[in-house]
């Protein structure tokens, strides 16, 4: 074991670390061996050698004094040694995000760790076999918008939550509430009772190029708190598909874990430019890394704004169709021409679908120049319009297509509610999973002996669809 005497490193093999009287320090030990076991040399023979050692001094010290501390070992009489830098520790020196200035790793982590929160919740899912309630608890990361105390996170990071506590860097917690959320764009917006936060700064997302520095902040693993990962973006507009439902996402290779969701995505400059939100760690059975994704902030900053203001997003786009993808063996059992699109299941009467003449039975192909081949296209395009906007739709109808124009309406602020559209998000039917529709025989009957569905706009169906 090492023992400290007067700043001095002794090594000694005795278990209670203790040292004999006559043990002197390691690096005089080597010279005293090498001393004591030369043979015996004339007078001038040892003044010579004190001449050498005096000149391999000067030599010893002057290298120490050049590469460090030199820390020397005895090994059989041979002396070895090792060089320890002697550099004092840096400060980082907390610059002021411009967006200008590029910032070093440390730079921008000293600027930004103030702005970053971590968030856990508390929830129940269930009852156990006793008929209890069964307690959930997650973690996920935020970032301070406002100096009053507004947060941006994911929605699937407070969902189904029953309380929600912030916590700052300082180890401040709060309790917090949540403003609204949105799922098809998976954001939240929390609040705190605190004042004099420090914000972050928002950036272009659009800015962005394949390769820029990227560095994400957060809570991972919900326990390893403020810890700063980085990487490359590894592509820009990518679109992937997370729990059925169809993002546009910035791609980086930056360590991205759970936990590290809500959390900001910094570029070079300090500016947020995206929220992270996912990460595969698997794909068809094969495990993958370095494939993390992020929110681009400009597909979400005017929502934000839109929820710390109202509560929801009041110019959210909205079609009033339940929907679902035609597949090979509806097409067959319907005897349509066609065999890809979006299958309108139901209308909602006094809708923007029912406005511009969609009924049910109608099969959505295209969207201005966007080609519709399934439920998901449909919702993935909905998100480049907002309410008011207008679109020329191309349907099949009775063997032939023909377009219509829809002007997109705004969702109603009664399904603004998380419980109304998770509903109408989720509506479930084996049957339509089999290709069969599960509508009445009474719809069925109209639909192929006179001609269509008459009547039945504004009635759901039971088949699978999604709320558009």
């Amino acid at each position: 074991m090492y023992n400290d005497e007067k700043n001095l490193y002794h090594y000694t093999y005795r278990r209670d670390g203790s040292e004999t009287p006559e043990q002197a320090p390691v690096v005089e030990t080597a010279y005293r061996e090498a001393e004591t076991s030369a043979p015996k040399r004339r007078k001038s023979g040892r003044a010579g050698a004190k001449i050498a050692a005096l000149a391999l001094s000067c030599a010893l010290l002057g290298g120490a004094a050049g590469a460090g501390v030199m820390w020397g070992v005895s090994s059989h009489g041979s002396a070895t040694s090792m060089n320890v830098s002697g550099r004092p520790a840096s400060s980082v020196a907390v610059k002021t995000v411009d967006g200008k200035t590029a910032l070093s790793d440390a730079e921008l982590y000293a600027a930004n760790v103030n702005s970053v929160v971590s968030i856990n919740t508390t929830g129940t899912s269930g009852t156990n076999i006793f008929g209890q309630q069964v307690e959930t608890a997650s973690a996920g990361s935020g970032f301070i918008l406002t100096s009053d105390g507004y947060i941006a996170t994911n929605r699937h990071v407070i969902a189904d939550a029953n309380s929600v506590k912030v916590t700052l860097y300082n180890g401040d917690t709060y309790d917090a509430t949540v403003i609204g959320s949105d799922k098809d764009y998976d954001i939240a917006v929390l609040k705190i009772d605190a004042t004099g936060l420090q914000e972050v700064t928002l950036g272009d997302s659009s800015t962005l190029n394949v390769g820029d520095h990227v560095l994400a902040v957060g809570n991972p693993l919900g326990e390893l708190t403020f810890s700063m990962s980085g990487g490359m973006v590894s592509s820009v507009n990518r679109a992937i598909n997370v729990d059925g439902t169809p993002f546009n996402m910035i791609q980086t290779d930056a360590s991205i874990n759970p936990g590290n969701s809500g959390g900001p995505l910094f570029n070079q400059y300090g500016e947020v430019v995206g929220i992270v939100s996912a990460k595969y760690s698997s794909y068809s059975s094969e495990s993958v890394e370095g494939l993390g994704f992020a929110i681009p902030m400009n597909d979400v900053l005017a929502m934000i704004q839109d929820i710390m203001t109202n509560g929801y997003v009041t110019n959210k786009p909205y079609l009033g169709i339940t929907q679902g993808t035609l597949t090979a063996q509806m097409a067959a059992q319907y005897r349509y021409d066609i065999t890809q699109g979006v299958f309108v299941y139901s209308v909602e009467k006094g809708s923007a679908a029912d406005k511009a003449g969609l009924k049910m039975g109608d099969v959505i192909v295209k969207v201005d120049d966007t080609d519709i081949a399934a439920s998901e296209d449909l919702v993935a395009v909905k998100k480049s319009y907002s309410a008011g906007d207008t679109s020329t739709f191309t349907i099949y109808r009775d063997g032939t297509t023909q377009t219509v124009s829809v002007t997109w309406g705004s969702v109603p602020a009664e399904q603004m509610t998380d419980s109304s559209a998770d509903q109408q998000q989720t509506q479930q039917n084996q049957q339509q999973n089999n290709g069969y529709y599960g509508g009445s025989m009474e719809d069925l009957f109209n639909y192929f002996f006179n001609g269509g569905f008459g009547g039945q706009s504004g009635q759901r169906s039971q088949g699978q669809g999604t709320a558009a």
